[in-house]
């Protein structure tokens, strides 16, 4: 027995002065609202209701279940109206977890628009370059940029992005500028901690895949610690076209070896399930697909 359905049949046969037009109400038999009835009477141990073949009347205990049970009702009636509500409309805690370098130079700047766009919003940002469990965490949804999104999660793809080979003008006029991938473990170079083949840096070229093993003089797990040490004339590194595009069009820093590319990866929305995705992750990935469908770094 269900106790709301019972309460339910005993609250409207109480409304509708008898089980034959409460059964109507309800779209049940008489037999079937009879049953719960007595059922919820057995369950609580007390007769709720005086039945007579012309009337019926409440017990001075069915008197007052019946306003305990209205009030009840009206509060679940409410609390699935206000829940039906939100999920027509964009609002609640949003909670998202982006990689730092890109979430600072590519997403700070969206975030006023998409609020300003619903206000009953509350955003939750989370910045960070490690890959966190949406799900044992609590995010709604995370951007990821990688080469193959989790199989567990949903995703949708952004945007895509190389990962180029540069240093700047001053590295390579003390240095040299390395003409084969073999070079570079000759080359200062500046790592980074979260590529999956740590310091062996892969490349496609004209014969294949090349990968060398790398001598990092700095291994950081930020890209901006790695732009800014390439900027200071500190070494090579293998970084997005996303971070490193600005400095590539103004000259300060310069994409070696051309021939040699790291596979492209891809900036993509993930979320654990695309059963009842709510209004308000469907409308960030939304507006992110729409905002990166020509994305402002270099192809």
């Amino acid at each position: 027995m269900s106790r709301f359905e019972a309460m339910r049949a005993f609250t409207t046969v109480v409304d509708a002065g008898s089980f034959v037009r409460a059964a109507e109400v309800l779209r049940l038999s008489k037999a079937a609202v009879s049953r719960q009835v007595s059922e919820l009477e057995a369950h609580l141990g007390v007769r709720l209701m005086q039945r007579s073949t012309r009337r019926l009347s409440l017990t001075e205990e069915g008197q007052l279940f019946y306003e305990r049970s209205k009030e009840l009702l009206a509060g679940l009636e409410q609390a699935e109206a206000e829940l039906s509500s939100r999920q027509a409309e964009v609002a609640g805690t949003l909670r998202v977890n982006v990689p730092l370098s890109f979430g600072v130079q590519h997403l700070a700047s969206l975030w006023g628009g998409f609020m300003a766009l619903h206000p009953r919003l509350m955003l939750d940002v989370s910045l960070s370059d490690r890959v966190v469990d949406l799900v044992e965490e609590g995010f709604d949804m995370a951007v990821r940029i990688t080469r193959m999104p989790d199989s567990v999660l949903v995703s949708r793809r952004l945007a895509g992005t190389r990962i180029v080979l540069c240093a700047s003008p001053g590295y390579l006029r003390q240095h040299g500028e390395p003409r084969h991938p073999s070079d570079l473990a000759r080359h200062h170079t500046l790592g980074y901690s979260y590529w999956a083949t740590g310091d062996e840096w892969r490349l496609q070229g004209p014969e294949g895949e090349v990968s060398v093993r790398t001598r990092p003089m700095l291994r950081t797990n930020n890209g901006d610690t790695c732009l800014a040490a390439a900027l200071a004339d500190q070494g090579i590194i293998l970084q997005p076209t996303f971070l490193v595009g600005e400095a590539l069009r103004s000259g300060r820093l310069v994409e070696l070896m051309p021939d040699y590319r790291a596979q492209e990866v891809g900036v993509y929305a993930v979320y654990p399930s695309r059963r009842h995705l709510a209004p308000k992750v469907r409308a960030l990935v939304d507006f992110l697909a729409d905002r990166f469908a020509a994305p402002p770094w270099p192809a």
